[in-house]
């Protein structure tokens, strides 16, 4: 499977940034890309960075919607899958969630963040409604995709999950800022989480200055073995590329070891007693 990871920064122009990500599939695909995956509110600005406003749902947009519906024609057009983030909107709530889009232009279902943070910059629990989607795991054109959006990265159960689902590829929607990141840490725990689980894992980051935050960008993938096999840069506008082969997940520790060996029925009751 050929992966890109767009990070491009967000301007204050919704029309704008959409019109970017919708440039940006079109050289994906014509870079050969079959999957193409977006940073967390790729298309807006980071909204947490302050406190939410009353009528701060207005913000927020309906799935399906004119993004989810301007990327299906594109990936029907263009045969890849594609993995968003938005600002969503159902009924009364608001969720920070991920679709999916098929090749064929199909809307194969959605991810909403299940973990909801709130500190200096990201306040995000007066915006987001914790998620009620579970963690499901796609069947694509592209592979078996699993979406952990930002915060839930941090859950080894959610990641731990998509490993028993089946995920081939996890996708890791994120909004890092420079100086947020504790040095290497946030890499290294995306690297354990392939190598423990036995699949790739691939995080899309934002990119550049806004309010109160700069970006980071450094976008990166990981293999099952738990190399990172592609980086973006430090605050670059790019779209990172990397070819994974699918068949090291059947060789990969965990799935010839790790998982086969656990005993969930003690963890499971260690769990129901907390």
């Amino acid at each position: 499977m050929r992966i890109a990871l767009v990070q491009q920064p967000a301007a204050t122009d919704p029309s704008t940034n959409l019109e970017k990500g919708i440039a940006a599939l079109e050289r994906a695909a014509a870079d050969g890309a079959e999957l193409v995956c977006y940073a967390e509110l790729a298309f807006e600005r980071f909204h947490p960075q302050k406190h939410a406003e009353p009528g701060f749902e207005d913000l927020a947009q309906t799935i399906p919607g004119h993004v989810t519906e301007a990327f299906a024609a594109k990936a029907r057009e263009l045969g890849v899958v594609v993995v968003l983030n938005l600002f969503e909107r159902d009924g009364e709530n608001c969720y920070d969630t991920s679709p999916v889009i098929d090749a064929d232009g199909s809307l194969l279902g959605r991810v909403r963040m299940v973990h909801i943070t709130d500190y200096e910059a990201f306040h995000e629990k007066g915006y987001y409604t914790p998620g009620d989607t579970g963690v499901p795991v796609f069947d694509t054109a592209a592979g078996r995709i699993g979406v952990a959006i930002c915060y839930d990265r941090h859950y080894p159960e959610q990641m731990r999950a998509l490993a028993l689902s089946g995920a081939e590829v996890v996708v890791v929607p994120q909004a890092g800022a420079v100086g947020e990141w504790p040095d290497g840490l946030y890499e290294a725990e995306l690297r354990v989480a392939a190598f423990q689980n036995g699949y790739f894992t691939a995080l899309c980051n934002r990119v550049g200055p806004e309010e109160k935050l700069i970006f980071a960008g450094e976008s990166f993938i990981c293999g099952p073995d738990g190399r990172v096999l592609a980086r973006a840069g430090s605050g670059t506008e790019e779209i990172l590329v990397a070819d994974l082969e699918l068949s090291e997940i059947e060789h990969s520790h965990a799935r010839r070891l790790f998982l086969p060996d656990r005993r969930p029925e003690l963890y499971t009751d260690w769990l129901i007693r907390r």
